[in-house]
């Protein structure tokens, strides 16, 4: 049994952070891929290339990187548009939404293969018969093809879950307290790395490179 020495508040609540990030990325990341999938597979030749250098781009950007830029770069955008409206304060996106934003492009990314295997997974059949009976392309995408993409897209969203999962400790490095911060904070101040670090990898299962990214000795 881990001896947490105090800290169990602490790391409860980071747990909850994390989990709170990990549902929120996952909840805009699956919208982005719906729409991504849609867009591939769009007679619209500007939708399909723009869903193109949105996953081939997204997909090769670590997600380490892509935090970063968005929790800096995107402060700094902002308040470039906002310049041009006569706004001239400081304005700072949040660790958390920050997160949300970085976790929710990248996981979309991926994501937005997988609905596109699943939705050409689906007999080009039932959509013609569809049309043939009088149903227009929306009601055919949320009645016929969208219930039947949830059960095949199932097993590949299950496994990029868990990585999003396992990516949430990248985005403690931007200061959110979540519960790879709270390891990280315990552990400093006890000099037992091994417990706080285990507790946290028992808990979300995270990378040893996401360990190498604090200074514990």
């Amino acid at each position: 049994m881990f001896d947490l020495q105090g800290f169990g508040a602490l790391l409860l609540s980071g747990a909850t952070v994390t989990i709170k990030l990990a549902m929120t990325s996952l909840a805009i990341g699956m919208v982005l891929g719906l729409l991504g999938a849609t867009a591939k597979l769009s007679n619209v030749w500007i939708l399909r290339k723009m869903a193109t250098v949105y996953t081939a781009t997204m997909r090769g950007i670590p997600e380490l990187l892509l935090v970063l830029f968005i929790y800096y770069g995107g402060s700094i955008l902002l308040m470039s548009i906002l310049k041009k409206f006569g706004y001239n304060d400081y304005v700072e996106i949040s660790a958390f939404w920050g997160g949300v934003m970085a976790l929710s492009i990248a996981f979309g990314a991926y994501a937005t293969e997988i609905f596109r295997m699943s939705i050409q997974e689906i007999p080009i059949g039932q959509k013609e018969a569809a049309q043939a009976i009088g149903m227009r392309p929306f009601q055919t995408f949320s009645r016929i093809t969208l219930p039947q993409v949830w059960q095949i897209a199932l097993p590949g969203l299950g496994n990029l879950f868990l990585v999003l999962l396992k990516d949430t400790a990248l985005v403690s490095v931007i200061g959110l307290k979540d519960i790879m911060y709270q390891s990280s904070r315990a552990a400093q101040s006890t000099q037992q790395p091994f417990t706080f670090y285990g507790c946290s990898d028992y808990l979300f299962g995270a990378d040893d490179a996401d360990y190498r990214l604090y200074d514990v000795a």
